[in-house]
């Protein structure tokens, strides 16, 4: 590949190589909005062009794929198969979006997103061919076609033993549905989510999931809703699909352990996910080499797979390393991109409940770069300091959604599955997202812009206001006095919540409070878009 060097790159001398990627990279992203005619398949076919001009149609035929569509656990149930056929002994490739930190997340080789100097390479090696060969009947591919030709590229070059590929909107005319024959797909759960593309009826979006089922071969999915399950089947039928329902993971199987993501629904995604493994295996010939016959227990491959699976920015807790004192706890984020109605109630259960179980008097959480992933560990402390055990909880919300997003849909089922659990939050922070829509990479996080439109932000406070006042007793109570003052940092303050014109300056606010009031400790959730979970990783981990 001595061709990487970027002909086609847009030349800055004051750009690094990869900035410069990233700058080139932009310049495929088309349009803000994601619900336009140009997302569905009235040139899906260009991709055809495209895998030709890059010489990918055998090494793809030639790939063992598992292909992943759904509208919740898609990224949860490739996670869960990825590290399943790691810990079997193959060499993976994963595919997921979107990122939260960096682009490269989104291609794992063997668990580990990719290296930057093989990205660059791989990199070039497209968007220059690409750039050479298009014109203005078969123009540059848009920015999701073409991370996803780029991942196929990888994939080929390195050799994988096993591609997983997740969807990334829909299924029928989405950029991984080139893939003519699969070794086996997986459909995990649908619900409402994308409808300004996908259609209005969950049957209408099982219909373009089910896109991605292919002749005679093998599907897996959840127990869905009876509107969806009917479509699935159908479809099924006309293309001869086995397609088979799987049941959730029994517990007792993992020998006492816990499965790597948390929260209950990761059981039907592991479910899922054996599911997927076991057919690769069979339908790839490698059914010898691990004994998987009887289904009261399960292979220790499987459970090491399934108990050691990591997803940044799911159920995730990352205590500030900003603040330097003698106990690192005083201002902890808790993180998860929930962003449909159902993963709302999810992620507030699992928010309630590790609030709880999130004691700083007997743990400190070490942070532990592990698979370049932050993932963390217990570790009991022999430190029980009488200043810590005084500080009094103070739960926070941090809280943005895309505006295709029904906040009165989400806020309700957050607000009210926490109040059941006991936990009432203090103040709610509303807050623009950080990173620029039409730019990736570093330069995405500088502000442009002093001028920042928060008209959605006071839309989301109103809900909120709305629903504090609805609500009676305990979650109406008092302002906490330590949260009351200063607040000139603010766009718009309320009785119950706070709009902020930018994400550093409500972290600041955050950090200032917990320096000015040594008896509170805020446990901050951050929730509503893996956007704002990307930004907010971001600027805490620095």
């Amino acid at each position: 590949m001595s061709d990487q060097g970027g002909k086609g790159s847009p030349k800055s001398s004051s750009l690094g190589p990869y900035e410069e990627a990233m700058e080139a990279l932009s310049s495929l992203i088309t349009r803000r909005t994601r619900a336009d005619d140009s997302n569905v398949g009235d040139q899906f076919s260009l991709l055809y062009d495209y895998l030709k001009m890059l010489d990918l149609e055998e090494p793809i035929a030639n790939m063992k794929i598992i292909h992943v569509a759904g509208t919740k656990g898609k990224g949860s149930t490739c996670t869960f198969t990825e590290s399943i056929l790691r810990n079997c002994g193959f060499r993976t490739g994963l595919f997921t979006s979107p990122h939260l930190i960096d682009i490269r997340e989104r291609f794992r080789l063997d668990g580990m997103e990719i290296c930057e100097e093989k990205f660059l390479a791989y990199f070039w090696w497209c968007y220059d061919r690409l750039k050479e060969k298009t014109d203005d009947n078969i123009p540059m591919p848009t920015y999701f076609r073409f991370l996803a030709l780029v991942a196929f590229k990888i994939f080929a070059a390195e050799q994988v033993d096993v591609a997983i590929m997740e969807v990334g909107l829909g299924g029928k005319y989405d950029a991984t549905n080139v893939v003519q024959s699969p070794i086996v797909c997986g459909i995990t759960s649908l619900g409402y989510d994308h409808m300004e593309i996908l259609g209005n009826t969950l049957g209408e979006i099982a219909g373009e999931k089910a896109g991605i089922f292919k002749n005679r071969i093998p599907a897996f999915t959840v127990p869905q809703p009876d509107e969806a399950m009917h479509v699935l089947e159908e479809k099924a039928s006309l293309l001869n699909v086995p397609l088979q329902v799987v049941t959730p993971l029994d517990a007792k199987l993992l020998n006492g352990l816990r499965l790597g993501l948390e929260g209950e629904h990761q059981y039907l995604n592991a479910g899922l996910a054996i599911a997927l493994c076991f057919t690769w295996l069979k339908r790839t010939g490698h059914v010898g080499d691990i004994y998987m016959e009887q289904t009261d227990t399960l292979p220790e491959q499987f459970v090491k797979g399934l108990t050691s699976a990591s997803l940044q920015g799911r159920a995730q807790i990352v205590p500030d390393q900003h603040i330097k004192s003698e106990r690192s706890n005083e201002l902890v984020f808790f993180l998860d991109g929930a962003h449909s109605p159902e993963s709302m109630e999810v992620c507030a259960r699992w928010f309630s409940l590790a609030i709880k179980e999130y004691n700083p008097d007997q743990t400190l959480f070490h942070q532990q770069l592990n698979n370049s992933k932050l993932s963390h560990e217990v570790v009991k402390s022999t430190y029980h300091g009488e200043r810590g055990s005084q500080r009094k909880s103070t739960p926070i919300l941090l809280f943005n959604c895309l505006t295709v997003r029904d906040p009165q849909l989400l806020l309700p089922r957050l607000m009210k599955t926490c109040a059941d659990h006991g936990v009432y939050f203090k103040k709610a922070l509303f807050v623009p997202s950080l990173s620029v829509f039409n730019k990736v990479g570093p330069q995405a996080f500088t502000p442009t812009d002093s001028k920042v439109d928060l008209s959605w932000q006071f839309s989301l406070q109103r809900v909120w206001e709305n629903l504090m006042q609805g609500s009676k007793g305990r979650s109406t109570d008092i302002v906490s006095e330590e949260l009351k003052d200063d607040m000139e940092m603010s766009a718009s303050n309320c009785e119950h919540s706070t709009v902020f014109s930018s994400l550093p300056l409500a972290i600041k606010w955050l950090r200032d409070r917990v320096q000015q009031n040594q008896s509170v400790r805020f446990q901050v959730l951050v929730t509503g878009s893996l956007h704002l979970v990307g930004d907010v990783l971001n600027l805490v981990k620095k």
